[in-house]
């Protein structure tokens, strides 16, 4: 679980930078390694806080953002972070055992915004291919089908 949980907030971390306008150049390795310390509720609580006042910065939205795949809209980049938090919330749950319930409207919004994406994805090691599941099944569970997991 350590693993998970610095990578979430090693991801939150960058974005301050990269939303101000940074290079993943210039953010460098300066976020490689254990970036938990000794405190890791601690770390995630100021990664989290910095990363949201920096999406909630007047025209975050509106601007492209240096990434690992090349320049991405504001936009894009909030849905793949919101995207990231809601899938690892669920792999958290799962790993700790408790409740992996995701909020409906959360778990519908990040599916729809995955579902047509997801197919260029595969091959370039951001997803195991998707497992296969009823179409009946609830929201969540398709969405962390497509994304390789078994719900």
């Amino acid at each position: 679980m350590h693993d998970l949980v610095n990578h979430i907030v090693g991801e939150h971390l960058w974005a301050p930078l990269l939303l101000a306008g940074a290079t993943v150049a210039e953010v460098g390795d300066r976020f490689d390694g254990d970036v938990l310390g000794n405190d890791p509720v601690k770390a995630w609580d100021r990664a989290q806080r910095e990363s949201n006042a920096a999406f909630h910065r007047p025209g975050a939205l509106d601007i492209d953002v240096h990434t690992s795949g090349g320049m991405t809209p504001g936009v894009e980049y909030a849905w793949q972070m919101t995207s990231d938090l809601a899938v690892h919330a669920w792999d958290l749950a799962r790993g700790i055992g408790a409740d992996d319930t995701l909020d409906e409207e959360l778990a519908s919004s990040v599916y729809a915004y995955i579902e047509p994406e997801v197919d260029s994805w595969q091959g370039i090691g951001v997803f195991a291919p998707p497992v296969k599941i009823a179409d009946s099944a609830r929201t969540q569970d398709r969405l962390v089908a497509l994304l390789g997991r078994r719900p």
